[in-house]
C-alpha cells in the first residue's frame, strides 16, 4: 500500500521501542495515520494500516479459543505464572521436557517460559500422567492461561 507521507524514521523508532522496552505490540495513530509495529517470535513485523481500516487491525489468534475456554476449568490443568514465551524443550533441537501420555512428579520442570529475557521453569505441582499440552514451542502466552493438562 502507497503512501504520501511515511515516515521510515518513525518506524525505526517505534522499533526500537519495541526492543528497548520487551513489548510485542507498539500502535502510532494521528488520526490520519495508524502505524501498528509487532513482534511475533524474533523479527518485528511492520505493519501500516489506513486508520478507516479498524479490521485490518485484529491479530491472528494463536490458538482456538473454545479449547483453551474449555481446558482453563479443567482441574488439572497448569495454568501460566506470567506472560512470556512458551518453550518445550531446554534449547533448540533438544528433546522436549515432556510428552503427552508422560508420567511427572511434583516439581518436575514441565516447560520454560521467557519474560524479560529470563527463562523461567514451569514446574509441576503435582504427579500424574499429561494428558495435553496446550501450548507450542515458541508461542506467547498470557497470564492464567492453561499450558498443560495433568491427570
Amino acid at each position: 500500500m502507497a503512501t504520501k507521507n511515511f515516515d521510515s524514521d518513525l518506524v525505526r523508532s517505534l522499533a526500537e521501542l519495541l526492543d528497548q522496552t520487551n513489548l510485542t505490540e507498539i500502535e502510532y495513530d494521528t488520526g490520519s495515520l495508524r502505524i501498528r509495529v509487532a513482534r511475533q517470535g524474533m523479527p518485528v513485523a511492520v505493519h501500516h494500516m489506513p486508520a478507516a481500516a479498524p479490521a485490518l487491525a485484529a491479530a491472528p489468534v494463536a490458538q482456538p479459543a473454545a479449547a483453551s475456554d474449555d481446558a482453563a476449568g479443567h482441574p488439572g490443568a497448569v495454568t501460566s505464572p506470567m506472560v512470556g514465551v512458551s518453550y518445550l524443550s531446554p534449547e533448540p533441537g533438544a528433546a522436549k521436557f515432556i510428552e503427552v501420555g508422560a508420567t511427572v512428579s511434583e516439581g518436575q520442570t514441565l516447560m520454560l517460559i521467557e519474560a524479560m529475557k529470563t527463562f523461567n521453569p514451569i514446574r509441576a505441582p503435582r504427579g500424574g500422567k499429561v494428558t495435553r499440552i496446550l501450548v507450542t514451542d515458541g508461542q506467547p502466552v498470557e497470564f492464567g492461561e492453561p499450558l498443560v493438562i495433568i491427570e
